[in-house]
């Protein structure tokens, strides 16, 4: 192929590209390859074509048209007469981070299930590093890699005003990033709404700032509404300018969303309540919703599939494949303003390309991505750059400094025999935090296994000085003697937290954590007894998902040894057993209330309310 390399968007390129596409189409130049199929999926249209060939060009589609139709010459022929070509299946909002792959391996996870496009919820890896971003998120495909991402700078870069992190976005930057590359397509998810409404809160002009870039570039303004359900509320939402929501839970949320034009992009774990509900009540069109994962592990989506199972599970919940498809390919490239590029099968758009077996069951016996070969069945075929990840992305782990047991000690006032505490617990959405009086001895506030309350805390990884917030949490933790866990990922700053039976046992999980790279570490009965390694912004591995799973499996099973205190929360997701999803119960946004952050200039003692701004004692 000559001319530019199309690996990413600019005008200038994408000019030539077109200009030579325009005469492949016209038969007046040579095409590379004709794919003729059995049927073919007109997205824009919801309507099969029977017999079609697919003429393609570069990474392009030039022309489709009836089998034998095209006028021009071509390359080779090749012909699966008894399967249906729908377009590559895409992403309108994830986070490959939480699949815990970089892009090379998480192309080589998610092609051979459909998915070849992502808008890439950029706000986790911002956090780490907010000046690399859009540089880390090209260099798999600059490299070859055949999944296109499509960046979304993240309005959470920090995730509130009492955060800080190793990123701050602002009008500047946000502007930047969408004159600077045709790729980047929109404000990723707005999630701190009291900084969207109140005027008085110290993040309001930054998050303005932002949505303001994002207008002037003509960008989209992606929403988090989650806990909105008052009709002022969404009203005002939508208002402010944010165009979409992926926190929908219920069925009358998603209806009052729909009703005010908010895009609404539905997650799988709701789509038993949403799909029947719209179903019944006679929603007629379904352009302005669209399925997304938004977090899904390599493990889980080894197990499920990607938005192959998003697809799969609507159906199975009563809606036709066809509309599934076009919420899963059209209606979110329409919605992210990049359906010249993906989202159908049509001349000008990239030549993705997933062969079915069977429609209504998602099942897949090729896909192509650029307009070659990129799967056979589940086995992906197609290239895996070997990157050479660099510093900035591999040493992010800047705690500073080696922590011992002194730093997770919570002191009491002098001459007492017990304290009060404030205590949480995960997703804890209440107006006000539980309140416990705690013994004291040798002048620190102790743990209560008996009532199950253990100790938490959040290290900041960034600044290099090894500031420690910590507390009492309930309701989860290790039981076991000199147990601690400690993990990197911590949705939205990824600071370091750790909980613990023991302040010895944090200490040394968290050090271990510093040693390889970022990811999870175990330490039960004060031995290191587990870990798992995200050496990519402590966020990620350059493995692909098979060895990854095989690393976490392992890890779970030493973390079966482990007796762990547990009591129900406000998710359902929360279950007995190793605390996986403790990773999100450090989330600062809506509904959150109190919450434990790293020190911050605003929060020195980390424990805030980021609604109102309130600080408190964690003891007193």
């Amino acid at each position: 192929m000559s001319g530019p390399d199309d690996l990413l968007l600019n005008a200038r390129d994408e000019v030539a590209i077109r200009q030579n596409l325009a005469l492949v189409a016209l038969g007046k130049q040579p095409a590379d390859r004709v794919i003729e199929v059995g049927r073919l999926f007109a997205a824009h249209s919801r309507q099969w074509l029977d017999n079609h060939e697919i003429v393609v060009s570069g990474r392009r589609i030039a022309y489709i048209g009836p089998v034998g139709s095209y006028r021009g010459d071509v390359a080779e022929r090749l012909k699966y007469p008894t399967l249906s070509a729908i377009p590559g299946l895409g992403e309108v909002h994830k986070h490959i981070e939480s699949t815990h792959l970089t892009p090379e391996h998480e192309a080589a996870l998610v092609i051979p299930r459909g998915n070849t496009w992502t808008c890439e919820a950029s706000h986790e890896f911002a956090n780490v590093s907010g000046s690399r971003n859009t540089e880390f998120w090209q260099k798999a495909r600059l490299a070859g890699s055949p999944l296109k991402i499509f960046i979304q700078p993240g309005s959470a870069v920090p995730p509130s005003a009492w955060e800080e992190s190793g990123g701050h976005y602002g009008y500047d930057e946000q502007k930047a990033f969408l004159a600077g590359d045709l790729s980047v397509t929109s404000l990723d998810e707005v999630m701190d709404w009291p900084s969207v409404w109140d005027p008085a809160n110290p993040g309001y002009e930054r998050i303005w700032d932002m949505i303001r870039a994002t207008f002037e570039m003509r960008g989209v303004v992606e929403g988090h509404g989650s806990g909105l359900t008052d009709p002022h509320e969404i009203s005002a939402f939508i208002a402010a300018g944010l165009s979409s929501d992926h926190e929908v839970w219920a069925l009358d949320e998603a209806w009052n969303r729909l009703q005010r034009g908010i895009f609404t992009e539905l997650r799988p774990f709701s789509y038993d309540a949403i799909i029947p509900g719209l179903i019944e009540r006679g929603l007629k069109d379904w352009s302005n919703i669209a399925f997304t994962t938004d977090d899904r592990s390599a493990s889980q989506t080894l197990e499920i599939g990607a938005t192959d199972h998003n697809v799969r599970h609507a159906v199975m919940h009563g809606l036709d494949p066809e509309t599934a498809i076009q919420c899963a390919t059209i209606n979110p490239a329409r919605h992210m303003r990049i359906d010249q590029w993906v989202g159908s099968i049509a001349p000008g758009r990239y030549a993705d390309i997933v062969l079915l077996d069977d429609v209504a069951s998602v099942a897949i016996a090729h896909v192509y991505a650029d307009g070659v070969l990129a799967s056979d069945g589940k086995r992906f075929v197609g290239e895996t750059p070997n990157i050479d990840w660099p510093h900035w992305a591999t040493r992010t782990m800047n705690v500073g400094r080696s922590l011992s047991a002194a730093d997770f000690e919570i002191a009491a006032e002098p001459g007492r025999s017990s304290m009060q505490a404030a205590v949480l617990r995960p997703f804890h959405w209440n107006e006000d935090f539980l309140t416990e009086e705690l013994t004291v001895r040798d002048g620190l506030v102790q743990r209560d296994a008996d009532r199950l309350i253990t100790k938490w805390a959040l290290i900041d990884r960034y600044r290099g000085d090894g500031a420690v917030a910590k507390m009492f949490w309930t309701g989860c933790g290790p039981k076991d003697a000199d147990t601690a866990l400690a993990c990197s990922v911590a949705h939205d700053s990824h600071n370091v937290w750790v909980i613990g039976s023991s302040d010895r046992a944090m200490a040394d999980a968290v050090n271990h954590l510093q040693d390889i790279g970022g990811g999870w570490v175990l330490v039960h009965g004060g031995e290191i007894a587990g870990t798992v390694r995200y050496e990519i912004a402590g966020l990620m591995t350059a493995r692909p998902a098979e060895a990854l799973d095989t690393e976490m499996k392992t890890f779970l099973a030493a973390a079966d040894r482990v007796t762990w205190m547990y009591t129900p929360s406000a998710l359902n997701l929360w279950k007995p057993g190793f605390p996986e999803f403790l990773i999100f119960a450090t989330l600062t946004c809506s509904p959150w209330r109190w919450v434990l952050v790293a020190p911050s200039k605003r929060a020195p003692q980390g424990f805030v309310n980021v609604q109102t701004g309130e600080t408190h004692p964690v003891v007193w």
